[in-house]
């Protein structure tokens, strides 16, 4: 059962059938998957909180409808773990790590991944196509395996070595690219046509979204429903931060959490911040950054086509976007292995250098709650990142 009713433009409000094979709104703007909420109250969150052991728990609010259709490499259900080493040297009482790491492909990509493949397996997808800097193209690789869909991955050419080979092995046709991400979906574009291929490249097709935001409930879950003051999130794309946030806002009106929902914090490289700049210059709209450079390669997304779904939530919550540098990343990623014995990977440093600098300015207090977001494993980017620290 699903409570699932049909799809909304994000900027138009346009609904769409929910049987639609659709990517974006006749708008350009991404489309959002809604429930009958009303209805869903009344599901029992304490058992499912409960019972809670991967996303699958969370069927209702998911909106793949033939269960024979809901695919699973195990997702889901990551820790929570407490950072009491690292929180006392840094001043704060209550300081808490999401590691998406133990997921399937070693990533939070996992979660969005298994609906959007989900999904059109149930829609009799036949080819899917995404433009990846890693993480993602290994997902979809895995997801279209086991769905039997064929899976076409374009990559940067600088793009590690271990993300090419994890989706090679999976079957999957990988193409590497001169360029960017934003490059490698141009290509994909271009090659596609007329062949019948989804685009599942973020925020382009409406179910991403769906699987990221089961972290947000996890979060509830794990909290007993009280949610935490603050939360930084690496920024790409920004699904993650974007499916949270709608997470939260579903649970508020089902009545599952009430209150004061957590300040969302974007994370960003220096060398590629476009939704830092977008954030400080009070606009809508992220401008495309130019000449992105860094080692934390999911976070060099010069432009996001979910820019105003970003910025919305972080200025809704109250929370800010911070950019930091290649050498406060690898700084960070050194600091929590050395004091905590977690190895991020150096999307989740960029985090923690973060954090660093809003208990500098004070914008994060100690004694607030915070959940700093690890959203995948180190060791794909062994071979680039900068042995000397």
């Amino acid at each position: 059962m699903t409570f699932f009713t049909h799809l909304e433009c994000s900027r138009c409000h346009q609904t769409y059938a929910s049987d639609q094979l659709i990517n974006l709104c006749q708008c350009g703007a991404p489309l959002l998957v809604r429930y009958d909420l009303s209805q869903a109250k009344n599901l029992d969150k304490e058992k499912i909180r409960q019972l809670y052991s991967g996303i699958w728990d969370l069927a209702p609010l998911l909106p793949v409808k033939n269960e024979k259709f809901r695919l699973t490499l195990g997702e889901g259900n990551t820790p929570l773990l407490r950072a009491e080493k690292l929180a006392k040297i840094l001043g704060l009482k209550n300081l808490y790590v999401k590691d998406e790491s133990p997921n399937p492909t070693g990533s939070f990509k996992a979660r969005g991944l298994c609906l959007a493949v989900s999904r059109a397996a149930e829609l009799g997808v036949s080819a899917l196509s995404i433009p990846t800097a890693g993480n993602a193209g290994g997902a979809l690789a895995a997801y279209a395996a086991l769905a039997e869909i064929e899976a076409h991955v374009a990559m940067p050419k600088d793009t590690p070595t271990a993300f090419v080979q994890e989706c090679k092995f999976f079957g999957a046709d990988v193409e590497l690219v001169d360029g960017l991400i934003t490059d490698c979906g141009a290509h994909l574009k271009k090659k596609g046509q007329g062949k019948g291929w989804c685009d599942v490249s973020t925020l382009k097709e409406p179910y991403r979204i769906e699987g990221k935001k089961t972290m947000g409930y996890e979060l509830a879950f794990q909290f007993a429903w009280n949610l935490p003051d603050v939360i930084i999130y690496p920024t790409g794309g920004g699904t993650g931060l974007i499916g949270m946030w709608k997470a939260f806002a579903e649970m508020e009106a089902l009545g599952w959490i009430s209150g004061k929902k957590p300040k969302m914090v974007v994370a960003q490289s220096a060398g590629c911040a476009p939704m830092v700049r977008a954030f400080e210059e009070n606009t809508e709209h992220a401008a495309e950054w130019e000449n992105p450079h860094t080692f934390a390669m999911g976070l060099r997304v010069p432009k996001a086509i979910g820019d105003f779904l970003i910025l919305r939530a972080v200025r809704e919550s109250r929370g800010t976007a911070v950019a930091v540098s290649d050498d406060e990343i690898l700084q960070s990623l050194k600091f929590a292995a050395e004091k905590e014995g977690l190895l991020f990977c150096p999307e989740g440093g960029a985090a923690l250098a973060a954090l660093k600098k809003l208990l500098a300015e004070n914008w994060i207090k100690p004694d607030d709650r915070v959940v700093l977001f690890n959203t995948g494993t180190f060791y794909k980017y062994q071979s680039i990142v900068p042995t000397e620290i």
